[in-house]
């Protein structure tokens, strides 16, 4: 199975392609790489008082620049040039890239092939296998919102994640996420309510969205602040066709749908499948459900994850697409993951070099810090302290 959509993958594969998409080129700009950037953010979080009249008036710039940093609502976007929903929405129009062999063979990992056959309008067969299994969306923004701001034209709890999503139908993905991120928690929240979640995954639009969806924000800080911030001025946001959900305007692709809240909670034991195998056929009993999934979530998985191990699968919540938009020559942005160096080792490193100023005002005794490669850039870290 091929696509028209051209794709764009490796855009950061270096420190200067990062620099690049950050507005913080060295040479290019005002700004020293992401050490002067860093050196900005330091500033605001921890600014000198300005000793004389044109000190403050040097100030002003700045100041008149952060007040344009919040996002603000357009009536039409880029990104919806082309509408397309209800029968023309089509996830394997999309270049969608299946990274690593055994990515979605639960049968290679000795799980039953037909785990998810339960669920109408997943896609299943020879011809689905070869052409569409194990496919993922990697370079996403998931745009979510808790379920109080339900309603809510100016959402205080707009977040953006980048979780993989991986393709299971025409019209269906698996939604993966941890326990502890933002979109889980937006997700939990609506569950609470027993209604299905709205969500829309955002591709391309300004550069710097793909960092801003990695960046570890603060609780209550919406990652298009730091976007803002970073892009020195606003993002444009258009609402969605069919979810309230507000989408960066300028982006490539927008994939709206509902999240369903009937899923367990992520945590489920595969072990639980072995036990299903011997129970009378639940499909017998009505309820088509062998292994113990529950309604609403769908077997997520194997990935090859930034560690060079895959993922195990698990229980995840299945997501619904109800509109594809995107632009009329849009472009697909992905990444590959994998052991470092890979795209996203060089985004943790951005995110090594930026928080650093946030670090220090947290604990002053931190001088400088190392994520190094070998710790797949989360899983160790070098501290310069002062003793």
């Amino acid at each position: 199975a091929g696509s028209d959509i051209p794709v764009l993958i490796n855009a950061w594969g270096s420190y200067r392609r990062v620099e690049m998409a950050l507005g913080c080129e060295e040479g290019a700009t005002n700004l020293a790489g992401l050490e002067g950037l860093a050196e900005r953010i330091g500033k605001l979080i921890k600014p000198e008082p300005p000793p004389t009249l044109l000190a403050k008036l040097q100030m002003l710039p700045e100041l008149l620049e952060l007040a344009k940093i919040p996002p603000k609502k357009v009536k039409s976007g880029l990104c919806q040039e082309v509408v397309r929903t209800g029968p023309e929405v089509d996830l394997t129009r999309l270049p969608l890239l299946r990274c690593w062999p055994m990515d979605g063979d639960y049968a290679a990992l000795g799980y039953p092939a037909g785990i998810n056959d339960r669920i109408a309008g997943l896609g299943s067969g020879p011809d689905w296998e070869r052409d569409h299994r194990g496919r993922y969306i990697t370079l996403g923004g998931i745009h979510t919102i808790h379920a109080d701001d339900e309603g809510n034209p100016a959402p205080a709890s707009r977040n953006i994640g980048m979780y993989r999503v991986q393709l299971l139908g025409r019209r269906h993905a698996a939604m993966h996420w941890h326990m502890h991120h933002d979109g889980a928690r937006h997700w939990r929240s609506w569950k609470a309510r027993g209604k299905a979640m709205p969500v829309a995954i955002a591709l391309g639009g300004e550069s710097v969205l793909p960092y801003a969806a990695t960046a570890p924000m603060p609780p209550g800080i919406s990652e298009l602040l730091l976007a803002g911030f970073l892009n020195r001025g606003a993002i444009p946001l258009v609402r969605c066709k069919t979810v309230p959900i507000d989408v960066p305007a300028n982006s490539e692709i927008v994939i709206e749908g509902y999240v369903d809240h009937r899923a367990g909670l992520i945590g489920w034991d595969p072990k639980e499948i072995a036990k299903s195998l011997d129970r009378p056929n639940a499909e017998e009993q009505g309820s088509g459900d062998r292994f113990g999934l529950g309604e609403g979530a769908v077997f997520e998985g194997p990935f090859g994850d930034h560690t060079g191990f895959y993922s195990l699968p698990d229980r995840y919540p299945l997501l619904e697409v109800t509109a594809i938009t995107h632009r009329k020559n849009p472009v697909y942005p992905t990444t590959i993951v994998g052991l470092p160096p890979q795209e996203d080792y060089f985004l943790g490193k951005a995110t090594e070099r930026l928080f650093l100023p946030l670090l220090r005002t947290i604990v002053p005794d931190i001088i400088d810090y190392d994520l190094p490669m070998f710790g797949a850039f989360h899983n160790a870290a070098f501290l310069k302290i002062r003793k």
